[in-house]
């Protein structure tokens, strides 16, 4: 069984446990950077991009979680996380983890009051995904080796390179575990690749 940790810095951590273990895996909750080592895949949630970046800085993660992409294994950012996972920010001059070939827009869809959900398709997922979106980045720009998974309204708002899943909705806030389970198989991929 693989081991899918959540960062646990701030964001709806016990949601994504709830959906990691509806795929049948095993959810380790990271508070940590030591922590990093015992899994196989992890999962940075939503929340504030600005404040969980101060986070891993306080908690000193940031080395940690470049190492940990490093290594091949799995990463999936939602919302913030996906803001975490990108290359290049619009109006900022630095990335924070910066794995992504992507380029983000923070808050391209709006503020809080201006919440919504909509049906999208996802490439390999699902027809007609429930997709919550709040206060959500979207990615501006994808680089030739980033497959895009999903569009609303023309804006690019999931995409996979490699071994790093990013979409700009909240998964974990439905009952909808299909975006998981992909993610899920991601991981168990790199897995059996490691000991191939």
């Amino acid at each position: 069984m693989v081991k899918i940790g959540v960062l646990a810095l701030q964001g709806a951590v016990r949601e994504h446990v709830k959906s990691v273990e509806a795929c049948g895996a095993e959810a380790v909750v990271i508070k940590q950077k030591e922590e990093l080592k015992d899994v196989d895949g992890l999962i940075l949630p939503g929340g504030e991009s600005t404040t969980m970046r101060r986070l891993i800085d306080k908690y000193d993660f940031m080395d940690s979680l470049k190492e940990f992409a490093q290594q091949g294994k799995p990463m999936f950012g939602t919302c913030a996380g996906l803001i975490l996972l990108a290359k290049k920010i619009v109006g900022y001059e630095t990335p924070h983890i910066g794995v992504m070939d992507i380029t983000v827009e923070r808050n391209s869809f709006g503020r809080q009051r201006e919440s919504f959900e909509a049906d999208i398709a996802i490439n390999g997922v699902a027809d007609d995904f429930p997709a919550v979106f709040i206060r959500a980045p979207h990615i501006v720009e994808a680089g030739e080796n980033v497959e895009i998974l999903a569009k609303h309204n023309d804006r690019v708002v999931a995409a996979r390179e490699g071994q790093f899943l990013g979409c700009s909705f909240h998964p974990e806030l439905t009952d909808d575990s299909r975006l998981t389970e992909y993610f899920v198989q991601m991981v168990k991929e790199a897995k059996e690749k490691q000991f191939a």
